[in-house]
């Protein structure tokens, strides 16, 4: 009985969120997104090449279904953990700011990654943000899907950053798509650090199920629209180009 309560509010909530057209904002782009993200580069790929998450993925998870619950059962260990430690991780994995964004790989790679010491790799990890980021929209604006945060009124790891939250949806994971396009391209610049790069990168999307901002579902396609963004990127010029500077400002390095 108490479980079918919860699904029928949550329901309601659901109905609501998306009935509010105030609740979410829509971003098709890189000017729009400076809205919320002043700092934002262009990135490599163009509106006709970015891979339409719409069209790539299945619709989120529908409250009472198996999958909800699933996603339902992964926040409620989030919210009920102890690991101060992760929570705080999650929470400096949630400030895509750069330089700040990509210190947690700089211990993996063993270099520092800046606009002075590695002033190419500090650019193209950037412009990779903007193109993986971006490619969540079209889903993030379709569906409008409630945070979990707004349905189980539990703390995120960010709390200053809620407003924002509100207004952008919440599948897929924008910070997971991110996170696991950057461990794929940083992959291809230190093979033999694939493993620990690879798990740097999941983590990375994990964070924002332990931050209580995201499903267990948004971050599992995130990551997919992560290596979609990658797939894009790897027949686009001037990537390609970029990324051998960087080959080779690395081998200085």
């Amino acid at each position: 009985m108490k479980i079918t309560v919860i699904r029928i509010i949550n329901a309601i909530l659901r109905k609501r969120f998306k009935s509010d057209n105030n609740a979410v904002s829509n971003f098709t782009n890189v000017q729009q997104l400076r809205q919320i993200m002043p700092a934002l580069l262009d990135g490599y790929l163009s509106e006709a090449e970015m891979p339409n998450s719409l069209l790539l993925l299945s619709p989120p998870p529908e409250h009472g279904s198996s999958l909800f619950d699933l996603d339902l059962e992964h926040a409620k260990k989030a919210v009920e953990s102890k690991d101060k430690e992760r929570f705080l991780q999650a929470a400096r994995d949630a400030d895509l700011s750069f330089p700040f964004a990509v210190k947690s790989f700089e211990p993996i790679l063993g270099i520092e990654i800046s606009e002075t010491k590695t002033p190419k790799l500090y650019v193209l990890m950037r412009r990779v943000m903007t193109d993986a980021g971006l490619s969540t929209y079209a889903a993030k604006n379709h569906y409008k899907r409630e945070r979990p945060f707004m349905v189980n009124n539990q703390k995120t790891c960010t709390p200053d950053q809620e407003n924002i939250l509100y207004k952008v949806g919440s599948f897929p994971s924008g910070h997971a798509a991110v996170g696991w396009a950057w461990s794929l391209v940083l992959i291809k610049l230190f093979p033999d650090k694939q493993e620990e790069i690879l798990k740097r990168g999941h983590d990375f999307g994990e964070s924002r199920v332990i931050c209580n901002a995201h499903w267990y579902s948004d971050v599992e396609m995130g990551r997919v629209m992560g290596r979609a963004a990658v797939e894009c990127l790897c027949v686009n010029s001037a990537f390609l180009s970029d990324l051998e500077e960087v080959k080779k400002e690395m081998a200085g390095a």
